[in-house]
């Protein structure tokens, strides 16, 4: 595992913050008969606009900047012309970026026009998992402890499917580095986290089952049985002494967007008190 020193942190921070500006520039963009294409075309000349490099482009054969799943896709979907969005659909956008030679990754689910309740409510319950794994991300605790967090909440108390396949993972000069943050774990177990470790924690969880396939593109992750997924995800850096890590990707101007868009839905923190500690609401 590679740790960082302040200045790398501020530079990974950069990545992530432009990551979110990228997002949040999408989310007010997003309308059913938008396509995939679109808004990665858009996407890629804003990150390009702002001095900084796509992070997915090209990485691993990667054709787009963003990564975008509709409703039984999980992850890695591909942003097409032919993928049109429709009034309730739920989107999984993934965006990274290059700043200064440090990568910045966050996701965000984006819930298109009247999406089910039963929908909505997977989506809340997926983005606060995301901030009970953060909290669990504190020196002197392990990896396992995130991953706990995050099964527990999201399997045995709400009933859902934590994708196994596919995890979170360090961040630094490479988009995936030491360690591998899964959502699904014991306590206890796994690496130790340390100050300066920055990892990217991102709960993949199932309406229904949570066994996946990859479609015959090579990329899109979808359900087995074809129930929704949401994905949400946050990058971080593991402070000194037990603190709250520090989160460097800000989902709050994205949230914003969503409220101002009439055609989506925003989701509700299930605990603001918690959301705080990490994001405070903005001072008007």
């Amino acid at each position: 595992m590679i740790y960082k020193t302040p200045e790398e942190i501020e530079r990974s921070r950069a990545a992530c913050l432009l990551v979110c500006q990228t997002l949040t520039e999408v989310g007010k963009m997003l309308r059913p008969g938008l396509t995939g294409q679109e808004i990665d075309t858009f996407a890629e000349e804003y990150i390009r606009d702002h001095g900084a490099v796509p992070g997915f482009k090209g990485l691993y054969g990667c054709p787009s900047t963003l990564l975008v799943s509709r409703n039984e896709e999980v992850v890695h979907g591909l942003p097409t012309k032919e993928q049109v969005f429709q009034d309730g659909d739920i989107l999984s956008i993934d965006c990274g970026t290059v700043v200064n030679e440090f990568y910045g990754d966050a996701a965000y689910t984006f819930c298109v026009g009247d999406v089910a309740e039963e929908i909505m409510e997977l989506c809340r319950r997926t983005k606060h998992s995301l901030y009970l794994g953060i909290d669990a991300a504190r020196a002197g605790k392990r990896v396992g402890d995130i991953s706990h967090a995050v099964q527990h909440y999201t399997e045995r108390e709400s009933g859902y499917g934590a994708v196994r396949e596919l995890v979170g993972h360090g961040l630094g000069r490479s988009l995936h580095e030491a360690p591998d943050v899964p959502n699904f774990g014991k306590r206890g177990r796994g690496p130790l986290l340390k100050a300066g470790l920055i990892i990217a924690i991102e709960p993949m969880i199932t309406l229904g089952k949570r066994n996946v396939v990859s479609r015959e593109d090579g990329w899109t992750i979808v359900t087995i049985d074809g129930s929704p997924a949401a994905h949400y995800e946050h990058s971080i850096a593991i402070s000194a002494d037990g603190a709250p890590a520090d989160l460097m990707s800000d989902h709050r101007p994205i949230e914003e967007a969503i409220r101002n868009n009439p055609n989506l839905k925003y989701v509700d923190n299930l605990d603001e008190e918690l959301v705080a500690v990490y994001q405070p609401a903005a001072v008007v």
